[in-house]
């Protein structure tokens, strides 16, 4: 139901030992940038991870559209956000946007013509997001036009996105069907290794949608048949209760041949995940979802006791939940 999340480019094999402080974060799986043939995650990532202190479950409480931001985090290919900083654009910065992923699984860029792209998609290595995404942020914003920013391991004591970003700013997000936005249409030619990029991201990119009549639900298209992933805010064990209460009552289908097949527990927040026939669009999704808005807003405002069967169909759902982050 969820797609992977693409991995950076592994270091070369056989290259020279480098000491400790010099190590760059790379992806866990991959083979640690130290030379000594183990990946990462077993050599240098281990120490970084036995540095986590804390680990933040909801990175992103507290920007606007947080749902949105799990959903371009975990669920969608390609998507971007104009994002709005707190204090204002630097000179020579004309504009921020977010992006789920970049070439070459890079953090973050900085164009030719100063505009900064801020990739959502990489690995944490701080145990807070939203301080590793801020991290990236800021060295975007200095490093010279036509340079990507590289990972690193991020200070515990650094800024958040909700130190930097204006949040009372819109967060409306664009999904794309390819990442063609990689590469400005100002632009004469891309270079190869972001051209086989560009090719190789948008053939494993899944067909998605976002619904505009309800707030963070995103369609999809697999070949077996379609999806409707949806974040929502609400407390998770609230929110078991109302889908439980309607799942005993027939009331969670959002259409003929839909069906509740379970949810993702992603950054803090609850994904209920519906299977559609494949011959549901996105647009067919958009009455069914918004009347399913209005019998869930009904069953979270009830407080009575679950009865039996409401039980059961709690406990189903409990033990359809997957957690990805």
């Amino acid at each position: 139901m969820a797609k992977k999340r693409p991995q950076t480019k592994a270091g070369k094999t056989g290259q020279a030992q480098v000491t400790s402080g010099e190590i760059p974060v790379v992806g866990a799986r991959e083979p640690c940038p130290c030379g000594s043939g183990r990946r990462y995650k077993a050599c240098h990532g281990r120490t970084a991870s036995h540095a986590v202190t804390e680990l933040v479950q909801r990175p992103f409480e507290g920007l606007p559209g947080e749902c949105d931001w799990v959903a371009l985090r975990e669920l969608v290919p390609a998507a971007t956000v104009p994002l709005t900083l707190k204090d204002g654009l630097p000179e020579g910065v004309p504009s921020v946007t977010l992006a789920t992923v970049l070439p070459m699984a890079w953090p973050a860029l900085r164009r030719d013509d100063g505009s900064v792209l801020l990739a959502l998609q990489n690995d944490s290595t701080s145990g807070d997001l939203a301080r590793d995404l801020a991290d990236t942020l800021q060295r975007a914003l200095a490093a010279e036009p036509g340079t990507p920013v590289p990972g690193r391991r991020v200070p515990a004591e650094g800024p958040r996105l909700q130190d930097l970003l204006d949040t009372d700013a819109e967060f409306a997000p664009e999904v794309h069907s390819g990442f063609e936005f990689w590469i400005p249409q100002s632009a004469d030619g891309a270079d190869p290794e972001v051209a086989a990029s560009l090719e190789r991201a948008n053939a494993a990119a899944i067909p998605t949608v976002k619904l505009t009549g309800v707030d963070s639900a995103y369609w999809c298209e697999t070949p077996d048949k379609n999806h409707l992933r949806w974040v929502m805010p609400y407390p998770e064990e609230k929110l078991l209760d109302a889908l439980a209460r309607l799942q005993a009552a027939d009331g969670t289908s959002i259409g003929e041949d839909t069906r509740l097949v379970g949810s993702f527990r992603a950054h803090g927040l609850m994904v209920p995940v519906w299977d559609l026939p494949t011959s549901m669009t996105a647009e067919d999704c958009e009455k069914p979802a918004a009347e399913f808005a209005e019998r869930l807003a009904g069953a979270l405002a009830s407080d009575a006791p679950l009865t039996a069967e409401e039980r059961r169909a709690r406990g189903g759902l409990t033990n359809r939940q997957v957690t990805l982050s």
